[in-house]
């Protein structure tokens, strides 16, 4: 009498998509936002998502790049593509304080995408999602507004330099063709 409930247990677990019963690795990750607040939890807010993460940095020759990755999120985050900043300083052009990281980000360029607080991008102090994105990849950031594209899976499958601007169209049909569920070579 017990089997029939027992099969139909086993089938629902079995029917579970993987990515709603676990973190992919690459997003068990914590961080502060750059406002302050509590740590975000990578894995609850950005699961299941498209993702473009890109290091940051308030006095770069990119700088103005943060307009460009805004038109892309609010292109696409009703689709299911997140903008993630990451403000550094490894390439000596981020503020030391906070405040005047933000007032460029929310201020100047009218950032709403989420942004988190400073920290290393490069080398052995690189925060730990970005260690995971240079080892998928096999390429860590040369300068500020190094992006990564990252899957619903929560793998890296592409990784694009600095002169690439977000308006790029490569950069666009990757992200398209992400949201509709298409698999990259």
């Amino acid at each position: 009498m017990r089997k029939p409930f027992t099969f139909i247990l086993l089938f629902a677990v079995l029917a579970t998509p993987v990515s709603a019963q676990e973190c992919p690795p690459l997003l068990a990750y914590k961080m502060k936002p750059l406002r302050g607040g509590p740590p975000v939890n990578f894995c609850e807010a950005y699961r299941g998502k498209v993702v473009l993460i890109v290091n940051t940095a308030s006095q770069c020759g990119y700088t103005p790049q943060f307009k460009g990755l805004e038109a892309v999120y609010q292109k696409y985050r009703e689709r299911g593509l997140v903008v993630l900043g990451f403000p550094s300083n490894d390439f000596k052009q981020e503020f030391l304080e906070a405040e005047r990281t933000a007032k460029v980000c929310y201020l100047n360029y009218g950032v709403s995408f989420p942004m988190f607080s400073t920290s290393a991008v490069t080398g052995s102090e690189a925060n730990p999602l970005f260690k995971q994105l240079a080892a998928q990849s096999g390429q860590e950031p040369r300068w500020n507004f190094h992006k990564y594209l990252v899957d619903r899976a929560g793998k890296v499958v592409a990784a694009y330099p600095a002169q690439t601007t977000p308006e790029d169209a490569g950069l666009g049909k990757q992200i398209e063709a992400l949201l509709e569920g298409v698999s990259q070579p």
